[in-house]
């Protein structure tokens, strides 16, 4: 049971293939006006240079403002790697000593993150398509005069080309956010089918919620750069509808992750009960009208036609009266409970999405702008902080950044160091220019196709080479199917599109697009392409070789990374309980001040400065309760990005399988159900002592103290609803203790900062809960 959405239409209404175009258009324009009009192709192809540099920044998401930032460093940046390169071409000397130490320079900008290493990486281009031949040091001021006239170019390109295309970047990059949000609906629909297999399912949850996590830090990233301003017009109403969209997605996914159902023992239960059909059908349509309406979003049209759950719905409240009649909210009240639970869930889901759908037909103005505009948001985005000492601090062998710069510079050493040798002991003139001339392809593969991490390098060294073997299959059938230059460059400008487009989707595809512009391209200046052919086919084998020979050198592996995952998870669900039961304190209080008589001293001291005070208490507890769900959702991402890489990995390297894996599958049970029991909490009036034994139960064990024995939780009435979500929520912080105990004591003998950690703390030393 897949989306049924067809990929293909998906990808072309994605701001993936508007980032290819933007791409595109941006460096080709150079060298097909001055090519075409002026007959000046040297000229633009080094114009054509310095636009990609700046190019290969401008990926798709992100706000337009740090991106412009980002774009103007890597111009000035990229500019000065040409021009200090293309003073030591013609000294093979300086080429030795400047190759490698550019390579680590740029390669430890990874410390500065994704952007960063984007910045680092596109400088590394250059200084490689700089090195193709020796210059003279009047041609090297000329070249790089071109060179940074194409690359602010391409940033005054890249700007108007947003500015004519207003908020379509930003309507397709929440569409993105919402198709993830519909695939992560498909597979939570799949755990009511008994016939699916729940292990299997519930890790390609985790993937598919790791994914989502990031469309959707992209989104909110977008969305909250870009908030109303009060104003009227056609602007103000297209935000206000991308921030209506966006608080409904979120309130979606809210509901979705709000509680982990035990599944298994639902099934055992009610495996061929109608109620669980009902459910999942309903859901399954639930995924459908959210992809269809993300489909829209894309496009900018309404949402008209609909998927409608109200059958399923409505069956399913016959179901429930008719377990009720027979006794189930007696005998088994919290399974009664659990599935009123997953009734309302699907009711809220529905209501969200008829008003996900409304927005796109016409979009309302009932948002709280006031809560969305406040400087509490820029909490909520993004930011990679840019400090110096960062990369100071990074110059240790424990680095994993330290160690890829390593990794970059041996590659390029025996980029060169491989065709030098080559041309010194080969007697064929035609081999020694090939080589000596060519080398810069060796350098750009391997470049390409070395990452940080070893999972992903010795991934993308198998793509690269599948990729470019059918690129040169592809352009060997072409070139004998036609020799006409129109019909070259139509495909070599739209295999340079969707090269750009897919590199972020599908790298092994990419690698086959950029293939073929490479040798069409080269096709304009050599008459037999058989030989272009060969020759890059030849120097992506070299470059791969060395690039899977040099990941072996000090490679990072994931495991050394596993333990800080874990604990940034541990960290961020504690944070989140805090906060959360905090909350859930003042909005308890707040409904007592506001919704119950009181005696005259009572109603003096709730005087309206004292009610605004607690309101705005409230409104502050309620944000950092919304930043702590977004801190988990970022940490439990990086921590099952963390340990798939590491199942990528050798065997001999993969540590702790079975007790990460266990760890991961606890923090997301104790996120979803602190989801489920805080509002619950909030909406009661006071707390019972059953409840309250196990709250503190709870963050005791998270915080590895001596917990109180838990007895019998009250079941009566709404407390039903909360039984559940407490004993799971009990259970998972227990393993979670165990396991983080067993993690240390696999790692060797502890340090005195984790024999800390596994002391437990006596009862009388730690405090009570926040309630």
């Amino acid at each position: 049971m897949l989306l049924p959405i067809p990929p293909l239409q998906r990808f072309i209404y994605s701001h993936y293939l508007l980032g290819g175009l933007r791409q595109s258009l941006g460096v080709l324009l150079p060298v097909t006006i001055l090519g075409g009009f002026f007959k000046l192709y040297d000229i633009g192809v080094v114009i054509s240079m310095g636009a990609l540099c700046v190019a290969i920044v401008d990926q798709p998401g992100g706000p337009r403002r740090y991106r412009s930032n980002e774009m103007l460093g890597a111009a000035a940046l990229g500019t000065f790697t040409v021009f200090i390169t293309g003073l030591s071409s013609s000294s093979p000397l300086l080429i030795w000593l400047l190759v490698p130490i550019l390579s680590f320079v740029y390669s430890m900008l990874n410390v500065f993150g994704k952007r960063g290493g984007l910045i680092g990486f596109a400088c590394l281009l250059l200084m490689a398509l700089t090195l193709r031949f020796p210059m003279s040091p009047n041609e090297v001021f000329i070249h790089t005069l071109y060179s940074g006239s194409g690359a602010f170019f391409y940033f005054l390109f890249s700007s108007l080309f947003r500015q004519v295309l207003l908020y379509r970047e930003e309507r397709r990059t929440l569409s993105v956010a919402l198709f993830s949000t519909a695939e992560y609906m498909v597979r939570r629909s799949r755990f009511y089918d008994p016939d699916t297999d729940l292990d299997a399912n519930y890790r390609d949850l985790i993937r598919i919620q790791a994914d989502m996590t990031e469309a959707h830090q992209a989104a909110r990233d977008m969305v909250l750069r870009e908030l109303p301003r009060g104003g009227k017009g056609h602007a103000e109403t297209h935000r206000l509808a991308l921030l209506s969209l966006f608080v409904n997605m979120i309130s979606l996914l809210d509901s979705m992750v709000a509680t982990h159902t035990d599944y298994a023992n639902l099934r055992r239960r009610m495996a061929d009960s109608d109620f669980m059909i009902f459910a999942r059908d309903a859901l399954f349509k639930m995924a459908l009208d959210v992809g269809h309406i993300a489909l829209n979003v894309s496009r900018h049209r309404k949402t008209k036609q609909r998927q409608s759950v109200k059958a399923e719905l409505r069956a399913m409240e016959y179901e429930l009266e008719r377990y009720k009649r027979s006794g189930l909210n007696r005998e088994e009240p919290e399974i009664y409970a659990l599935l009123v639970q997953i009734l309302r869930r699907l009711r809220n889901a529905q209501k969200t999405i008829d008003h996900m759908a409304a927005q796109t037909r016409s979009p309302s103005t009932d948002i709280p702008l006031d809560q969305y505009l406040e400087k509490s948001l820029s909490r909520f985005l993004s930011r990679e902080e840019i400090r110096l000492g960062m990369l100071t601090s990074n110059l240790r062998w424990d680095s994993s950044s330290f160690r890829y710069a390593v990794r970059v510079s041996c590659a390029t050493l025996l980029g060169l160091t491989v065709p030098t040798v080559v041309a010194y002991f080969s007697p064929n003139i035609e081999i020694l220019n090939a080589m000596t001339s060519y080398s810069h392809w060796i350098i750009l593969t391997s470049l390409v196709i070395l990452k940080p991490g070893f999972a992903l390098t010795k991934q993308r060294n198998s793509w690269r080479l599948i990729g470019t073997v059918l690129g040169c299959a592809l352009t060997f059938f072409l070139f004998r199917f036609t020799s006409n230059l129109d019909v070259y460059f139509v495909i070599m400008l739209f295999a340079y599109i969707l090269g750009n487009s897919l590199v972020q989707m599908n790298f092994m595809l990419s690698a086959v697009f950029n293939t073929i512009f490479v040798l069409v391209s080269f096709q304009f200046l050599h008459t037999e392409g058989s030989f272009v052919i060969g020759e890059r086919l030849l120097d992506t084998i070299i470059g791969s070789v060395i690039a899977l020979i040099c990941s072996y050198v000090l490679p990072w592996w994931e495991s050394n990374s596993m333990s800080n995952f874990a604990n940034e998870a541990l960290g961020a669900n504690k944070n989140y309980l805090q906060t959360g039961l905090h909350y859930a304190a003042l909005q308890r209080q707040y409904n007592a001040a506001t919704t119950t008589p009181h005696s005259a001293a009572q109603a003096l001291a709730l005087s309206p400065d004292t009610l605004a005070k607690l309101e705005y208490d409230l409104n502050e507890a309620d944000t950092q309760w919304q930043l702590a769900r977004r801190n988990v959702h970022v940490a439990f991402s990086n921590f099952a990005s963390g340990f798939y890489r590491m199942m990528n990995e050798p065997t001999s390297r993969q540590y702790n399988v079975a007790l990460l894996n266990n760890l991961l599958i606890q923090n997301h049970v104790l996120a979803s159900q602190i989801s489920a029991a805080v509002p619950l909490l909030a909406s009661l009036t006071e707390i019972p002592p059953g409840i309250e034994t196990a709250l503190v139960a709870i963050e005791r064990e998270l915080n590895n103290a001596d917990a109180p024995p838990v007895g019998s939780l009250e079941t009566e009435g709404d407390f039903a609803m909360l039984a559940y979500p407490l004993r799971q929520m009990i259970k998972a912080a227990q393993l979670i203790r165990q396991d983080m105990r067993g993690l240390v004591l696999s790692s060797g003998p502890p340090t005195p900062t984790q024999l800390d950690l596994l002391k437990p703390i006596p009862v009388d030393e730690k405090p009570t809960s926040s309630l």
